[in-house]
């Protein structure tokens, strides 16, 4: 599967990774491809040429660019599966609060509203997206995915199980709601109280 992913800093970084050693074709959308100029180990394109290749996209730049970069492809994007990976976040890691009946899931879904919007990766920090970290105590971290479109969500869950996490369905794209306030409350935890962000969520069901 060729995947397309938005943005080269940890999370991107980390998840183009992992998609690799999966066994996908990672592409590397910058806004300003030729002006980076260390060699990346994937290829590295303009954002318009990701959009336009890619099976599924990983939004992976602030959610605070997201909305604006993504909006002029909306007709490119129809029916594309976009992996929101985003938190809305101040530059200092303090919550963006987008008001209690909305979320940065939500909002990119109405940028891009004949695309199928699935939140997914933004609970889980940069730091335990490798296999050597992935698991805790034999558990494998979660990733929990929401989305509107059953089937494109489904592809995201695939996607997480196969780069090595444990994927729950958490709904539709209003849980976004929820999944961001989880991560606030991790970075709150990892940044602001000093915990690191050597910490994930385990979400254990027990059947």
């Amino acid at each position: 599967m060729k995947i397309g992913i938005l943005g080269y800093g940890s999370v991107g970084k980390r998840l183009a990774e992992l998609c690799t050693q999966a066994g996908h074709i990672v592409t590397i959308g910058l806004r300003e491809p030729s002006a980076i100029t260390s060699d990346l180990p994937y290829v590295k394109k303009s954002i318009q040429e990701v959009v336009l290749e890619s099976n599924i996209l990983l939004v992976a730049i602030p959610f605070t660019a997201a909305v604006e970069t993504l909006r002029p492809f909306a007709d490119k994007l129809m029916g594309t599966v976009i992996v929101d990976c985003t938190n809305p976040l101040q530059a200092d890691w303090s919550p963006l609060f987008l008001g209690q009946e909305n979320s940065a899931g939500e909002e990119i879904q109405k940028a891009l509203p004949q695309s199928k919007v699935v939140k997914a990766f933004n609970t889980i920090f940069a730091d335990v997206m490798s296999t050597a970290a992935q698991q805790y105590f034999s558990q494998p971290i979660t990733a929990f995915i929401a989305g509107n479109d059953t089937a494109a969500k489904q592809q995201v869950i695939d996607l997480a199980k196969a780069i090595g996490f444990a994927p729950v369905d958490a709904g539709d794209i209003t849980s976004s709601r929820y999944l961001e306030a989880m991560a606030h409350l991790n970075i709150k935890i990892a940044v602001g109280l000093g915990g690191g962000t050597n910490a994930a969520f385990i979400y254990h069901q027990k059947h």
